[in-house]
């Protein structure tokens, strides 16, 4: 299983691209733990040392979603401005968000058509005599490249098709690109509320949420035994 996963400080303050730096450092660490394989596809810098304004990072590996569930959301840091000293907010919020992962386009032999022209340039009256050179087209992106390095037509063909091959690499790349800058609309729609992970203090630790109802049918025992001996 692979998922594109995006950390972002949205327009907050600088304080939330410090967050976002240390989020980062936290996520990878336990995506090592959990066995999973990353690559960061992008980083946006922030305007100050040690702060990052987003990250885009490509996770593999299994039991993916499971990891997953424990941060998507919002995330919550509860501590003093290491930037502004007398700055009174104490609550800083990020977002971590899954991207819709777009397909890659495979280039397979029977989706590209040929076309022979004559070569142009240097070579000899028998280069602009035959036709040698080669027009490359992938059918389902309309993506083409034109070949005419050799004198030999069967050449000119294995050369435009790897040729063709590594363009349209490069346009799914492009793609990507554009998907990411098309997600930057995340750092809009940070829900402060409900964050699915609070952090805490300078070292950053982590507070976990007590879930357990035993302290809520405790305190109603005990409003119980009051009202019996009201």
């Amino acid at each position: 299983m692979e998922k594109i996963i995006q950390i972002t400080s949205g327009r907050g303050p600088v304080e939330c691209g410090w967050v976002v730096a240390q989020v980062l450092k936290r996520f990878l660490e336990e995506t090592k733990m959990k066995g999973l394989k990353h690559i960061i596809i992008h980083r946006e810098k922030g305007n100050q040392n040690g702060t990052v304004q987003s990250v885009t990072i490509r996770l593999a590996g299994e039991n993916l979603e499971a990891f997953l569930a424990t941060w998507l959301g919002t995330i919550q840091w509860i501590g003093i401005s290491t930037f502004r000293k007398y700055h009174k907010r104490k609550n800083w919020f990020i977002g971590v968000f899954e991207l819709k992962q777009m397909e890659n386009m495979n280039v397979n032999d029977n989706d590209i058509s040929f076309q022979t022209m004559r070569s142009t340039g240097p070579g000899g009256q028998n280069v602009n005599k035959v036709n040698s050179a080669v027009r490359a087209i992938h059918n389902l992106t309309g993506v083409q490249v034109v070949t005419m390095d050799s004198r030999s037509q069967h050449q000119n063909k294995k050369i435009a098709i790897s040729r063709l091959k590594e363009k349209v690499n490069e346009v799914n790349l492009e793609q990507l690109k554009i998907r990411m800058t098309d997600e930057w609309e995340n750092h809009m729609n940070l829900q402060r509320g409900n964050p699915i992970r609070v952090f805490k203090g300078k070292d950053f630790k982590y507070q976990k949420e007590n879930k357990s109802f035993k302290p809520k049918r405790q305190k109603l025992k005990n409003d119980l035994k009051q009202q019996k001996w009201d």
